[in-house]
Formats: structure tokens, sequence, C-alpha cells
């Protein structure tokens, strides 16, 4: 099918990122929301494709500021709904030599209700769409709000649209590994596409190579799975297309923050616009290789 709409849904903060000089530079960001930018720059020039945006937001002038910044992006925001007595959270990026680390200020977020209601959820994800939810949208849920969300995702699954899950762990996000891997499996068993990364998995499931992540949410029931790697060679495998290893372009990193989220960016619309699997690998990989030369999560490439 080809699909023309991708809805994104999770979390966008406050970025407070170095800007090289001794300072910090405000932003907003989030891992699905850093897809949802980057793809619709992606399809700009396509005016019958279209990217939106589920969240919850506040009522204060933050929110309001994040809403006009969609706006100016040309992200949809009729699937966004406010909460009188929440905010938007913010997370500081630390570097060295590339690499970030985050500390994360987020106990009044909105985007941690996303879920509450089951109804609007089930609201936004009519029609045929690509609905894309990551595992820190997850994390940031409570259980019975993760449980909303798959049931409407495996609803909307049903009824059409394609479900894509990028696991994304961030363990101290979780109540325990227990739970991380169990709702992991949840999530992965309604999902049609998988976009792990490597080293997260191999920390969590002790998985040995690429192919070992690939195989295990094949075995949950995923059409395609691919494996980002970082700078190493990535696997990825499509019912139909079958398995392949892709090696990245080498460059020298000034800034990590979404790299795999630009990738999903790349990967997905290319697939919307009929790209087969290597293309759309190669797509993925190039505009993330483009934006971790660049500090901060989006960048005008």
């Amino acid at each position: 099918m080809n699909y023309k709409k991708l809805l994104t849904i999770g979390e966008c903060m406050v970025e407070m990122a170095p800007d090289g000089h001794g300072k910090y530079a405000m932003n907003f960001a989030g891992d699905t929301f850093n897809t949802a930018w980057y793809a619709q720059r992606c399809l700009a020039a396509h005016s019958d494709y279209s990217v939106g945006y589920l969240t919850r937001v506040g009522t204060d002038k933050t929110s309001q500021k994040l809403m006009g910044f969609l706006a100016d992006a040309n992200i949809k925001t009729d699937t966004i709904t406010p909460v009188s007595d929440r905010t938007v959270g913010l997370y500081m990026i630390e570097l060295d030599n590339g690499e970030r680390s985050f500390s994360y200020w987020r106990d009044t977020s909105a985007a941690k209700l996303l879920a509450a209601d089951p109804d609007l959820l089930d609201r936004a994800f009519t029609g045929d769409q690509i609905l894309l939810f990551s595992g820190i949208t997850l994390a940031i849920l409570s259980p019975e709000h993760r449980q909303n969300l798959l049931e409407s995702l495996a609803k909307a699954r049903a009824a059409g649209s394609q479900v894509v899950f990028d696991t994304n762990i961030r363990p101290r996000l979780w109540e325990n590994s227990a739970a991380t891997k169990t709702w992991l499996a949840k999530a992965a068993q309604i999902a049609d596409v998988m976009l792990p990364s490597f080293d997260e998995e191999e920390d969590m499931f002790g998985d040995k190579k690429p192919q070992d992540t690939a195989q295990r949410y094949r075995d949950l029931g995923a059409h395609t799975v691919i494996v980002k790697n970082g700078a190493h060679e990535m696997y990825a495998w499509a019912k139909g297309e079958g398995g392949m290893s892709i090696s990245p372009e080498r460059v020298s990193p000034v800034d990590s923050t979404a790299a795999g989220d630009s990738f999903n960016a790349g990967y997905i619309t290319a697939r919307m616009l009929g790209a087969n699997l290597e293309d759309s690998l190669r797509s993925g990989m190039t505009l993330s290789a483009n934006v971790v030369q660049h500090r901060g999560a989006l960048v005008r490439l």
C-alpha cells in the first residue's frame, strides 16, 4: 500500500544544547518528533503527502511556542490536545567527542498523558497511515496508558495502517529490565516494521550480532526489521526482499543527537515514495550522516 500520511507519537521537549561557544541554545526536540520534523522536510516537495504529530501539551507559553514551532514546520497538529495543569518537558545535552549524554526534567510533562483517552487515540489513528512510536513513548506512560496505546495501534493496523516501532531503549525511564523486555515484546507483536539499535539490544538482550536482533523481532511477527548500528555495518531484512548488510558512509560526528531519528525519517519517507529496501536504507544513512556533522537534534541541511 502506498501510504501518504505519517503520524508520529511521543514526547516533544525543550532542548538545551551546547552551541560550541560555552553557551546553550534552546530548541524543541524528542525522538519521534525529530523523525516527524525530518520526514516533513524529506516530503516537502510532495504536496499530497503529510506528516503529523500526536502528543499532549500544556496551556502555558512554552507549550504555545511549541505549537507555533510545529505549525512553522508544516507538521499537522490536529492530534495534539492540551492539559491545563501540565507543560512541556526539558532536557539538556552534554557532549564528549561527539557522543551525547542527557539530563531530563519531565515530571510535569503533559506528554505522559498522551494515551490517557483511548477514544482520542482511536480517532487519531483512523484512516490508512504510517504510525510511528518508540520505546521512549512507551516508557514515559503508566502501564495502563501503555496498554491503551498498544490496543489502539493494533486496531489501526487491523484496519489498514502500518505500525512502525523504534525500540529506542532508555533503561532509566523504565521500572526495571523485566518491564522493559515485557513491553518491548508486546509492542513488537503489533508492529509491521521494527527499527532497533544494535548497541541497545546487545545491552538489554545480550545479542551477539545484528542478525540476532533481527531474528528475534522476526519471530515476534515483524515484516521488516532494520537494525541500526551507528558507524558499523547495518543489517536489514524485509519480507519478500530478503536480508542485507550495508556499511554507512564514514564521517566525523560533531553531535550524534538524532542520528537514529533522522535515519528513520529518511528510510520511512523513501519507502512512502516507493523506493526498495536498499535505496531506502541508503536514503536514511545519507540523511543521518549529514545530521551528525552538526550540533543539535534539528539541523536545517
